[in-house]
């Protein structure tokens, strides 16, 4: 366990790494940039700054994260949701929801012949 001295000075540095992160990112982000826009869609190449800026920018538009995972945030609980959702449906119910869902990617349709298989 940690003791109480360790942890304090543990704090401490957390505004440090996050620092560290936000401009190693910065330069992350400026070596892609002007490794890929300019020569692809002929876009300026931008400076460190602008590349923090633009990487601050872009966490204050789509969001610092809050902890949440690629599927919404809802984890097992959220997922066992969905499972007794589905389970309660009965066959037309599923396949009306899949044929939606086909619709909204741009597949067409299933003929009916192929989708029982």
């Amino acid at each position: 366990m940690y003791s109480r001295g360790k942890r304090k000075k543990f704090f401490i540095l957390i505004p440090f790494i996050v620092i560290a992160a936000v401009l190693l990112f910065g330069w992350i982000v400026m070596l892609l940039w002007n490794a890929i826009l300019p020569s692809t869609v002929h876009a300026g190449e931008i400076t460190y700054w602008q590349a923090v800026g633009l990487l601050i920018l872009s966490r204050i538009l789509f969001g610092f994260g809050g902890g949440k995972k690629f599927g919404g945030g809802h984890g097992f609980r959220g997922n066992m949701e969905w499972r007794e959702k589905w389970s309660g449906m009965s066959d037309e119910e599923k396949a009306k929801f899949k044929e939606q869902w086909r619709m909204r990617c741009g597949r067409p349709p299933v003929p009916e012949d192929q989708s029982k298989s």
